[in-house]
């Protein structure tokens, strides 16, 4: 239904913005490379 579609976009807006700020504290902690 249509409250399921919304939950499940919801879901996954959150999993990509926990993703995003894994890879963003990531960079923060590991050194750059030349």
């Amino acid at each position: 239904g249509k409250a399921s579609k919304v939950a499940l976009t919801a879901v996954m807006r959150k999993l990509v913005v926990l993703a995003n700020t894994l890879i963003r504290e990531q960079r923060l902690w590991q050194p750059t490379q030349p």
